[in-house]
């Protein structure tokens, strides 16, 4: 990986603290503290430069790159293992293959934003506001029907909020339920996911138990990283069982 401080010393001259890069980011990553910039640090994922007495100093494309690592991670849930290979491709020039922005262009924009070194307006954007949606405006939304969002409540797939509301998470649930729905399937169909989700859950708390007991914020965000390192993990070989088993039910082997 081509270190960013050494990239934006010939276009951008490095001049902000850890703590002006905080202010910076914070408004769109409210969680995000010095102690996560210090541990992305530690993973290889931004590198600025130092000074002589040894403190940070960050460029604009420093903050670009720390911009494009939260955005995967919040947005879609990468671990930083893929972000890494991702902006390992962007430091080669190339728009990385699979890479999780809205569209073609937002990836183009994206990595415009790091190889040119220039934060722009929009990555300082406010975020939005976490999402509140009554029961119209979930169905709505998901494109299911009244009757199907009951039985995904009465099996657990999605619950709403205190004061009635449905959140993000339960949105995200209810597109995978109207997509599959396509193919027949329903929420009485659906109850093994959650049983089996609940049991990764235990298991995998098993791990990242003891490291979200640690103290520190950078053990918080490598607890983080752990469950979405895990998270991912488990989606891979979740899918990859289904296949070959649908293989051998396709190939009546």
């Amino acid at each position: 990986m081509t270190p960013l401080g050494a990239a934006a010393s010939g276009t951008s001259t490095a001049t902000l603290t850890i703590g002006d890069v905080l202010a910076h980011l914070k408004v769109e990553y409210p969680d995000l503290t010095i102690s996560k910039i210090r541990f992305l640090e530690t993973e290889g994922l931004v590198q600025p430069e130092r000074t002589p007495s040894g403190y940070r100093k960050f460029s604009s494309g420093d903050v670009a790159r720390l911009h494009y690592v939260l955005s995967q991670q919040r947005d879609h849930y990468l671990p930083l293992r893929v972000i890494k290979d991702q902006l390992d491709a962007i430091d080669r020039g190339l728009v990385p293959p699979g890479t999780s922005t809205d569209s073609p262009r937002a990836a183009h924009v994206a990595v415009a934003s790091i190889q040119g070194n220039a934060p722009t307006a929009e990555h300082f954007r406010p975020a939005p506001a976490a999402m509140r949606l009554s029961k119209e405006e979930l169905l709505n939304a998901a494109g299911l029907r009244s009757e199907q969002l009951t039985e995904l409540e009465q099996f657990g797939l999605i619950s709403s909020k205190p004061g009635g509301h449905y959140d993000d998470d339960a949105l995200a649930v209810a597109k995978i339920v109207a997509d599959l729905a396509r193919f027949g399937l329903e929420g009485r169909h659906l109850r093994a996911f959650r049983s089996a989700a609940e049991r990764e859950v235990g298991l995998f708390s098993q791990v990242v138990g003891p490291m979200g007991r640690q103290r520190g914020g950078e053990a918080k965000a490598r607890a983080e990283e752990t469950v979405r390192e895990l998270a991912a993990l488990s989606v891979r070989l979740h899918a990859a069982l289904v296949q070959i088993g649908l293989r051998e039910v396709v190939g009546g082997s």
